[in-house]
């Protein structure tokens, strides 16, 4: 298994502190995962939509970014449509979400589950 580790210079997600504190908690709150992994897969009335799991261990050429206590893999097949992106937790009227600042995504579906990236 090879897990690549990420250069924080070169850094190609970043996870916002709203964010950071919210995986922090998804984690303690299930301890046989010791890391998030997020990927993209085609979906959606759009084309993509973002997956997130909380996983025990990585996959075969997993990217790994460890910011502070919280390990998040990336898909490194994901990662040209993930690249530049920020990860925030947001509250919008009465829900709290993770919301992803994707410069590569071009537009969504009217109900924000799915997202179009050019090529």
């Amino acid at each position: 298994m090879s897990v690549e580790q990420f250069d924080p210079a070169t850094q190609a997600v970043t996870l916002l502190p709203d964010a950071l504190v919210h995986f922090r908690k998804q984690l303690q709150a299930k301890p046989e995962a010791t890391a998030i992994r997020l990927s993209v897969k085609p979906s959606g009335c759009s084309g993509f939509m973002y997956v997130m799991d909380l996983v025990e261990s990585p996959q075969d050429e997993d990217l790994q970014l460890q910011v502070e206590d919280v390990r998040l893999l990336i898909d490194k097949g994901s990662l040209p449509i993930l690249s530049g992106t920020e990860i925030d937790y947001v509250r919008e009227g009465i829900n709290r979400q993770v919301k992803f600042i994707n410069p590569n995504a071009t537009s969504e579906c009217g109900c924000g589950e799915s997202f179009t990236v050019n090529d």
